[in-house]
């Protein structure tokens, strides 16, 4: 009885927060119509807040930020909805305005020869879609090798052992792109500047020397936290110092 009590109270509670948010992004929406911006980022932040997270969230609370000209927070939840939705094209369009917003310009190495490619290949593809592949191959070997080891025919068996070889072949070759994406995956832990201006230090301290200066929007990758008040990172050109952690927020939190 105390079970299906506690059910029903649960299932009350989701469906008060549901109506309570879904009342709070349109009075953000309206807010945000009306030219109330900050109105609006209240609103949606405390949708946020109550651990509701979407796409259309990030990208209107981005659009508010925008607008507000606040350069680093605009980036973040852009980049954020873009996490959610990968190729949704409002998002990068409003994502590239603010990145023009950036004081830093910095190029990204690009890639070449064999190593561009085999990233491109591994990138193809998300790690469960890589796996499956291997897993669905596995299966056709194991089919075909059935199928090989009963036939009556040289004919049958010729064709069932080289087509059950190439499915073998191919679910190894599936399964390391998928161990590949999971390391890119796991390296991948990018972060936005914060702070109006920072100090890029060649060591984890503040009487070490500056290496260069970061603005507030610019985005980095995260290597590694030094004492959790120093953290180590990397720009797309290649450059590494240490910032200190309070001037970055990271965008793999949530």
């Amino acid at each position: 009885m105390v079970k299906k009590i506690v059910c029903i109270l649960t299932i009350v509670l989701s469906a008060s927060l549901g109506a309570q948010n879904e009342v709070l992004f349109d009075s953000g929406n309206k807010s945000y119509n009306n030219g109330n911006y900050q109105q609006a980022i209240e609103n949606y932040e405390r949708i946020l807040n109550s651990g509701v997270h979407s796409t259309e969230l990030y990208f209107n609370l981005a659009n508010a930020y925008y607008k507000l000209n606040r350069i680093a927070p605009s980036i973040y939840y852009y980049e954020k909805a873009l996490q959610l939705s990968p190729k949704n094209k409002d998002v990068k369009a409003n994502l590239n305005f603010a990145q023009n917003m950036t004081i830093d310009d910095i190029e990204s190495i690009p890639e070449i020869g064999i190593s561009r490619i085999g990233k491109n290949i591994v990138n193809a593809f998300s790690f469960d879609s890589w796996a499956l592949f291997s897993i669905v191959l596995v299966m056709v070997f194991a089919a075909l090798f059935l199928g090989y080891y009963f036939s009556s025919t040289t004919t049958k068996k010729r064709l069932a052992f080289i087509v059950s070889s190439s499915a073998i072949i191919l679910a190894m070759v599936s399964l390391f792109f998928a161990y590949q994406k999971y390391q890119y995956v796991q390296k991948d832990n990018p972060a936005i500047v914060f702070a109006k201006e920072t100090d890029i230090k060649t060591d984890p301290n503040l009487r070490s020397e500056v290496a260069f200066t970061l603005h507030e929007g610019t985005k980095v990758q995260v290597l590694e936290v030094y004492d959790e008040n120093w953290t180590k990172i990397k720009l797309a050109d290649g450059k590494t110092g240490w910032i200190p952690s309070e001037d970055i927020k990271l965008l793999n939190n949530i």
